[in-house]
């Protein structure tokens, strides 16, 4: 089995690369090789490559920045993902995708599932729900993963965040109206990686 792993460095990438390793020939790409804001050479990579499975754990995810960057998060996000599903199900691969929290609207006061109604109050979740839309126009084989809060040794995340904070002073000031499930991207990974031995 042949896997193209989009996103490589960040931190669910960085993980996916162990847990994949079992189930194929994992080809781990980072933005230097692959960068989802070229869809054209994404398009490319996937006809030359022909996985069997393409796993996007790649992402715009600067959710602040997004605001002023509204057309780049749409590519990355919305368009790149259409084009990965696309191609995996021009070749009958599968594509795993993780997507967030961010397409719904916060306002449930219990814990989201799958078929609620989404609602998403930035440009980040608006880019991240159309992405997961066009994955599913495309008709082919897919998951989508909905995380939320992922931390991990690598990359930047709130757990790291606090942390440091937490040592340079004495008291912090942070939201606190404001309810999320903390996920590990070892164990993301480690999911990731079971359910394709499935």
């Amino acid at each position: 089995m042949r896997i193209l792993l989009l996103g490589k460095d960040g931190q669910v990438g960085w993980q996916l690369q162990r847990s994949l390793a079992p189930h194929g020939e994992v080809i781990a790409c980072g933005r230097a090789q692959c960068d989802l804001a070229d869809l054209e050479r994404i398009r490319s990579i996937v006809r030359e490559l022909r996985p069997t499975i393409i796993v996007n754990a790649a992402a715009y995810t600067a959710v602040d920045r997004a605001e002023s960057e509204p057309d780049l998060a749409h590519r990355i996000n919305a368009e790149a993902p259409g084009v990965l599903a696309e191609e995996a199900a021009r070749l009958g691969a599968l594509l795993l995708h993780y997507s967030t929290d961010y397409i719904f609207d916060g306002a449930k006061a219990a814990p989201y599932v799958e078929g609620d109604p989404t609602g998403p109050l930035s440009v980040y979740g608006r880019t991240k729900l159309e992405g997961e839309a066009a994955i599913q126009a495309a008709g082919g084989k897919s998951v989508i993963f909905r995380t939320s809060w992922v931390f991990g040794a690598r990359g930047n995340n709130f757990v790291k965040t606090i942390l440091r904070l937490a040592r340079e002073k004495e008291t912090l000031s942070v939201v606190d109206d404001q309810i999320g499930s903390p996920t590990p991207a070892a164990m993301l990974a480690t999911v990731t990686g079971v359910g394709l031995a499935m």
